[in-house]
């Protein structure tokens, strides 16, 4: 079974991308800021990481960031999803290590798709 590990301060997005990723099986944990997703995902080890990037207390950039960094975590591939959707903001995810961005509002098959890309 994969682990996903879903992280968005949205209640409404935050549900329905984990309604989303347990449709397929995978077991989905939840945060709800950046340095709740770094605590977890140290714990729990998951396979997949979708992060909001506009977030309280710390960013999705700096918490992807410190993944990255991190040698418990840095091989966890980190896919964005959010409404900062600018040409910018695809570049600086990739340049933060990120290996994918979603835009908000998202389509399900969209975040299938990373899922089955594992």
């Amino acid at each position: 079974m994969r682990k996903i590990l879903v992280c968005d301060d949205s209640i409404t997005d935050l549900t329905h991308i984990k309604t989303i990723v347990e449709s397929t099986g995978a077991l989905a944990i939840t945060a709800s800021n950046g340095r709740e997703a770094l605590e977890k995902a140290k714990a729990e080890q998951p396979d997949l990481i979708f992060l909001d990037i506009i977030m309280p207390e710390m960013d999705g950039f700096e918490t992807c960031r410190k993944l990255r960094d991190h040698p418990e975590t840095k091989h966890i591939p980190v896919v964005f999803v959010t409404s900062k959707n600018q040409k910018a903001d695809r570049l600086w995810a990739q340049m933060q290590g990120a290996k994918g961005l979603i835009s908000k509002p998202y389509q399900p098959d969209q975040i299938l798709e990373e899922i089955h890309a594992l």
